[in-house]
């Protein structure tokens, strides 16, 4: 077992220690943090898309309980396997699957599809890894810090899917709204889930904040007045300022283990100097009852209410009727042309014709579809159309072509790339509205591989399902064949 599974199974609070290398900086090796054994989570490309790779850090790094990050952005399934059969020969099992922030040069491929960048689905990362090899102890991120019904239904609806294909454990997005913290495990413990939760904790100053707001760091939700709090400690005096940095983090650290989460990957905090002064809080707390340390924490805070550190909250939307006639003309549609016995005979007959595998056919059907799905849903030929698995909203209208949730990084329904509405919370508004919440809970979709892009997804499907039936006929005269 890993060092990181370990302390799970063995309900021992833990630290994971996020490292983001530094150009001529080594990681300052920490075992323990006020008592509690910690490791070091080596971050996966956060200052450029050309950084190193976790793998290749970890190469200078002595310590060998680490927990490495992986994240899709810019990623096909052929890299994953790569990283996995490296991970596997190097004894790397703690891995944290993400699907990543957007590229820092993200291409749209507007002018060339081909030239679109892609991200790799955590959902489906961790499922070809636990598929893999068993070994692996596969954590995921999720963003608990959601301000509208429908984009934090649609985190959650994702969740489900992640503990469905394997997910070991959790770890929430950075974020300072313990009420929302305190939702997550009274869910948890609603769905009767046993996987170990840790907490995103930083300890948050005014610089800090100044720099997550500037730079619209992807899911990251900071208070107005928390805000304003942080910049005026920090003007009257600086160094009384940074006690109460360190304070409401130990005190962040001591309620989320009050309130059942696992352990805490601490950010921003990796230096000895630091984890030092944090300790240092943590002890001045440490005997404080769960309530003690709420009020503690708001008192620092200077506010009223239960977290104090909640925006104003999005209004709820519901699904438009236009979205609503669209969904079930489509709906319809699709049953009559790829499941009722019409359709599939005809498929199966006009694709199994030999000119289909000329490239001219292939080209012209390419064509066809293209024309008749684009304007309507926005079709960009991935040769693998996952429409009735997502309410008929095409995953290739996410920038990140994401088919089985939204990212963490909306901010009230809007997409992270901050020029479109989040199609995932779309998405939830019409699958609320046609009692379709199911197939956004338990439907895994798979990913599309680069190679079958640029295809006729009706000309894959049809031959698909005639081979899938030929299978079926084989198996059964097989059968039939023993009994007789």
């Amino acid at each position: 077992m890993s060092k990181l599974s370990t302390y799970f199974a063995q309900q021992q609070f833990c630290f994971s220690i996020e490292y983001i290398e530094k150009q001529n900086a080594k990681p300052e090796l920490v075992h323990h943090i006020a008592g509690y054994p910690a490791c070091l989570a080596v971050a996966d490309r956060v200052h450029s898309d050309e950084d190193r790779a976790p793998l290749d850090i970890a190469k200078d790094i002595v310590q060998s309980d680490l927990l490495l990050h992986y994240s899709g952005k810019g990623r096909d399934i052929k890299e994953l396997k790569i990283f996995l059969l490296q991970a596997q020969q190097r004894q790397h099992f703690d891995v944290l699957m993400l699907t990543g922030d957007k590229l820092k040069q993200h291409h749209f491929g507007l002018d060339d599809p081909t030239l679109r960048s892609r991200y790799l689905e955590s959902v489906n990362s961790v499922q070809y890894a636990k598929n893999y090899d068993q070994r692996f102890h596969i954590g995921v991120a999720f963003n608990p810090f959601k301000y509208t019904h429908s984009e934090r239904q649609a985190q959650y609806l994702k969740l489900h899917k992640k503990i469905q294909v394997g997910a070991d454990f959790i770890v929430c997005q950075l974020g300072f709204d313990i009420e929302q913290l305190k939702r997550l495990m009274q869910y948890r413990q609603q769905q009767g889930w046993q996987t170990p939760v840790m907490a995103c904790v930083m300890p948050l100053s005014y610089q800090r904040a100044k720099f997550l707001i500037e730079h619209k760091v992807a899911g990251i939700v900071i208070a107005t007045d928390l805000f304003e709090q942080l910049k005026q400690e920090f003007q009257q005096d600086p160094q009384i300022a940074e006690q109460r940095m360190y304070q409401r983090a130990a005190l962040h650290i001591l309620i989320c283990k009050a309130l059942g989460f696992a352990g805490i990957h601490l950010s921003g905090c990796e230096k000895k100097t630091q984890i030092t002064k944090l300790e240092q809080a943590i002890q001045q707390y440490k005997n404080l009852t769960l309530q003690q340390c709420w009020q503690k924490y708001l008192n620092l805070n200077q506010v009223n209410g239960q977290s104090g550190q909640i925006p104003e909250n999005g209004a709820k939307e519901t699904a438009s009727a236009a979205q609503i006639t669209k969904y079930y003309f489509l709906s319809r549609l699709h049953a009559v042309f790829f499941h009722s016995k019409l359709a599939m005979r005809f498929g199966y007959w006009l694709f199994s014709a030999k000119f289909w595998k000329k490239s001219q056919a292939q080209r012209t059907l390419l064509i066809l579809e293209h024309a008749s799905k684009h304007a309507l849903v926005g079709c960009e030929s991935c040769g693998q159309c996952r429409l009735d698995q997502t309410l008929y909203i095409c995953p290739e209208t996410c920038p990140k072509g994401l088919a089985n949730g939204p990212c963490g990084g909306t901010t009230l329904d809007r997409c992270e790339f901050n020029d479109r509405e989040c199609i995932h919370s779309q998405k939830f508004r019409i699958a609320e509205q046609v009692q379709q919440l199911n197939i956004l809970k338990d439907q895994i979709i798979p990913t599309v591989s680069i190679e079958s892009r640029g295809q006729s997804s009706w000309l894959n499907w049809f031959q698909s399902q005639q081979c899938s039936k030929e299978l079926t006929r084989q198996k059964s005269s097989v059968s039939s064949d023993h009994l007789q």
